[in-house]
C-alpha cells in the first residue's frame, strides 16, 4: 500500500512546487510587461511605481541612472521609446528576487531622431510585500 501511495504524495508535493514557482514567474511577467508599457507611454507615475527608490539603471553604453534620471529621461523626451518588443525572455525566482533576461528590439525618438535598438537587457526585481519593483538593470549591445 505504501508504495502506491509514496509516488502519488510525491507527484502532488512536485506539482505544488511547480504552481507556486509559476504564480511568482507570472507575476514577475506581469510586472515587466507593465515596465514595458510605462517605458512606452512616458507614464511618470506607473514607472515610479513599479521601481524601487535605490534603482540602479545601466544602459548599453556604460551609462547608469538612478531612479530619478531614468524617470526624468522618460518625460524630458530623451528616451522615447516610439515602440518595445521582448522576446527570449526567461524568469528566475529566488525566494522574493527574481532575474529576467530578455532581447528588446525597438524603435525610438531619442530627442526627436528615430532610431532602432536591439539589446540584451537582465533586469533583478524584488517582492516587496505583494509587489514586484524592478531594483537592476543592465543592456549590453549584440553584437
Amino acid at each position: 500500500m505504501i508504495k502506491k501511495i509514496t509516488p502519488f504524495l510525491v507527484l502532488i508535493c512536485i506539482t505544488c512546487t511547480l504552481h507556486a514557482q509559476s504564480k511568482d514567474e507570472q507575476a514577475v511577467a506581469t510586472a515587466v510587461e507593465a515596465l514595458r508599457k510605462a517605458m512606452v507611454d512616458g507614464d511618470s507615475v506607473q514607472l515610479d511605481k513599479i521601481t524601487d527608490k535605490e534603482l540602479t539603471y545601466g544602459h548599453s553604453g556604460g551609462n547608469v541612472q538612478s531612479k530619478a534620471a531614468f524617470i526624468r529621461s522618460f518625460t524630458s523626451g530623451q528616451s522615447d521609446f516610439v515602440t518595445i518588443d521582448l522576446s527570449a525572455q526567461t524568469i528566475q525566482v529566488y525566494g522574493n528576487t527574481a532575474v529576467v533576461r530578455h532581447t528588446l528590439s525597438a524603435n525610438t525618438n531619442d530627442g526627436g531622431k528615430p532610431g532602432s535598438v536591439k539589446i540584451a537587457v537582465m533586469t533583478v526585481w524584488q517582492k516587496q510585500k505583494k509587489d514586484w519593483k524592478l531594483i537592476a538593470r543592465q543592456a549590453v549591445k549584440l553584437t
